[in-house]
């Protein structure tokens, strides 16, 4: 298996995560009604056992939602736990009255809906730039410490490096917060990513 990737298609690496996260920001400035931005500050091919040694040891809420098509992997959207209550104010508010009635059943519901919501614009960003369809599974719910479930879902492809993209979404008026991270096959990615012609100026 190769991973070389072009020197000359290093940006289209960074294109690829900038285009994915203005996608989950377009999808949540369409459901709060305003300007959701989302910054990538640190995209890089990580070994998968570094990147627990990078995370904090909280607890994270969210959606693994599996690639069907080129480059397959998966896509992780996580949120803290505290985000997570504000996302499930935030998508009940017009159905429920007190919050305190919620159950944990609505709850899940709501974020996972979240998710799903950041995911699928995240992965038509990726699709747009390919010029190709990228089909995905059921978002599955997870819920664990941050580590765990970034190395579990790296895990499932069976690579020990991963594509690592740092990332923070900013919703003025909710100070919600998320982590993007894309665990796509690298040889096919790489493969897709040395087949792009590079732009001549």
């Amino acid at each position: 298996m190769t991973l070389q990737v072009d020197i000359r298609k290093l940006s289209f690496i960074n294109e690829m995560a900038k285009v994915g996260t203005n996608g989950v920001a377009d999808n949540m400035g369409k459901l709060t009604g305003e300007d959701a931005r989302m910054e990538v500050t640190k995209t890089n091919f990580i070994d998968v056992q570094d990147i627990k040694s990078q995370l904090d040891a909280g607890k994270r809420v969210g959606v693994r939602v599996r690639l069907l098509d080129e480059p397959h992997g998966h896509i992780l959207i996580l949120f803290p736990e505290a985000s997570a209550k504000k996302i499930t104010a935030l998508m009940l508010r017009d159905v429920v009255d007190d919050m305190g009635n919620v159950s944990g059943k609505m709850a899940r519901s709501a974020v996972e809906e979240m998710g799903n919501m950041m995911a699928s614009g995240f992965i038509d960003g990726w699709a747009d730039v390919l010029g190709r369809a990228i089909d995905t599974a059921a978002p599955q719910l997870v819920y664990a410490p941050a580590g765990d479930i970034v190395v579990r879902t790296a895990g499932l492809g069976g690579d020990d490096l991963a594509l690592f993209f740092d990332s923070e979404l900013s919703v003025p008026s909710y100070q919600i917060e998320a982590e993007i991270y894309a665990f796509p096959d690298l040889e096919e990615f790489v493969g897709m990513v040395n087949a792009i012609e590079p732009q001549t100026a």
